[in-house]
């Protein structure tokens, strides 16, 4: 088959897969985002594969996938904040850190206050209310309508306060 049909292929498994996991059919996602890598293995489709893995608490796997999608695309910035996220679910703040700075400096990445946001989850809960603060006011100055990042910051303000 013609890379060209591959391509197609793996773009409809993609897209039927996308689609599922939005109408929260998580587990028919997974197999179409699976059909989708079979055809045509992309990094967006190894990263969505993972975050779906991660809403069954599949953290590991998750991780896995989003590490096979930065080998096939170091320069994509989802799967670094992706990992992030997951290591903060696994209550690995540490190790999160890393990955969400590599998050920020990634070259194509759209959603650029996830990481920020993040960053600033970490360090809220370790207690350092002052760099947290300033990951949410930054996650604010690449989006100021992120709502979750307003709460954020009021919250602190008031216990700083």
């Amino acid at each position: 088959m013609v890379a060209k049909d591959k391509i197609s292929i793996a773009s409809e498994y993609f897209n039927k897969a996308y689609d599922l996991h939005l109408r929260g059919k998580i587990d028919d996602a997974i197999n179409n985002y699976k059909l989708s890598i079979e055809s045509y293995p992309t990094a967006k489709a190894h990263t969505y594969l993972g975050w779906a893995y991660s809403l069954h608490a599949n953290y590991e796997e998750a991780i896995e996938e989003c590490k096979t999608a930065i080998e096939l695309d170091p320069d994509f910035g989802n799967p670094y904040n992706d990992i992030g996220s997951y290591l903060i679910s696994l209550g690995k703040l540490d190790e999160a850190i890393i990955w969400l700075e590599k998050a920020i400096d990634a070259e194509d990445y759209e959603p650029r206050h996830f990481p920020y946001f993040n960053l600033g989850r970490i360090y809220e809960r370790k207690g350092d209310w002052f760099t947290a603060m300033k990951y949410y006011e930054d996650a604010l100055d690449v989006n100021p309508d992120y709502e979750i990042a307003k709460s954020a910051v009021l919250r602190l303000t008031a216990m700083l306060n």
